[in-house]
């Protein structure tokens, strides 16, 4: 008899931390809350759903895992494929005081000239970076204010996407997530792009005030919110997220990672470029910077971004590492590089067939 798969059909396929979805024989990794591979019976720590998955009659065979190898190659394939990026004569950037670990908090202003003293922005007029722009002005800056998506909003992220998804690196993304059984078409891959990073959640009091895509790339002020160290916002609960949100407590800024949301904010006189604690290895764009900056009075204590990439690539390798490694560090090697990025998933409310929101992704510097 053939057997008939009752569980899930290839368009349902989706990794999560307490799942084997896509994850049967996946490397052991203590991070992971439960695991996929052949030892965890007997360490008695598989996942609830091994057997309906990693089972010879399970829809999720080893091929579909994604490895840490396969994390490694395909990092660098989007690497060398970002040909939009900012050539080094495209930027140059003043990074002045390197701040000691325990200077990052003091909120102190070490550096007096701005972090970007010459950005070509002919970059900008890119159909990646020009629409990518278009989505900054869209968001309310605080929480707990609904989003109002107009229909020229909505127009505005299908142009990002389409005009992403013409790039060789997300069609290299694609081709590596389809061939890993994440998806069965371009199409599904277009439509989860959309509700993962624009997909409406709530970050205050049930208003539908946020998205993956505000908070990473566009960012918040705190106004509100309980303090007390470490503790992050409902969804993001995690003393492993140092770079994310710091305390949540008023007067603090919520994400912002992207360096072009950085540079035109600056170029206005909203952002206070104050010191960095990290300045990555690469000797071209991109890089990597750990900051602390102020927005309009409210502080960032460590943000960590990439600087002089282009938005595909962020937003490339941060869905790569949300499909793959939701929740925990995503080892990645950029130009024979090291490079880790954190993302976790939105835990209170879902989309689709139980698929998580993303909550915040970002780089991990040291």
């Amino acid at each position: 008899l053939k057997p008939t798969l009752l569980f899930l059909s290839p368009t349902d396929l989706y990794t999560a931390p307490d799942s084997c979805e896509g994850r049967c024989e996946e490397p052991y990794s203590e991070e992971d809350e439960c695991h996929c591979d052949a030892e965890c019976e007997t360490y008695g720590n598989c996942c609830e759903d091994y057997y309906r998955h990693c089972q010879p009659d399970g829809f999720s065979s080893s091929r579909d895992a994604i490895t840490d190898e396969d994390l490694l190659r395909v990092s660098e394939q989007l690497y060398r494929a970002d040909h939009n990026k900012a050539r080094p004569s495209d930027i140059a950037i003043n990074p002045q005081y390197q701040a000691s670990p325990d200077e990052t908090g003091d909120q102190e202003d070490r550096s007096p000239q701005p972090l970007y003293k010459y950005v070509n922005e002919a970059l900008f007029s890119k159909p990646t970076y020009a629409s990518f722009i278009k989505l900054l002005d869209n968001y309310q800056r605080a929480t707990g204010r609904e989003e109002e998506v107009t229909v020229e909003e909505l127009r505005e992220q299908d142009n990002f996407l389409k005009e992403v998804m013409k790039t060789e690196l997300m069609k290299k993304l694609f081709a590596f997530l389809y061939q890993k059984n994440r998806y069965s078409s371009k199409q599904e891959f277009v439509a989860d792009l959309k509700e993962m990073w624009f997909g409406l959640y709530s970050r205050g009091d049930g208003e539908q005030d946020s998205s993956g895509f505000e908070h990473v790339f566009s960012g918040r002020a705190l106004t509100g919110g309980t303090g007390g160290t470490g503790q992050h916002q409902a969804g993001e609960l995690t003393p492993a997220c140092p770079l994310c949100l710091g305390e949540v407590k008023k007067g603090k800024v919520s994400g912002f990672h992207n360096w072009i949301r950085f540079y035109l904010l600056e170029k206005q006189g909203t952002v206070n470029y104050f010191s960095h604690n990290f300045d990555g290895p690469w000797d071209t764009y991109p890089d990597v910077l750990g900051l602390q900056f102020s927005w309009d009075g409210f502080y960032k204590e460590v943000g960590s971004a990439f600087i002089g990439c282009s938005p595909e690539f962020e937003l490339g390798l941060y869905t790569l590492c949300f499909i793959a490694r939701p929740g925990r560090a995503c080892h990645l090697s950029l130009g024979g590089y090291s490079l880790s990025i954190q993302t976790y998933p939105w835990t209170k409310s879902t989309y689709g067939n139980g698929k998580k929101y993303i909550a915040t992704a970002y780089v991990i510097s040291p």
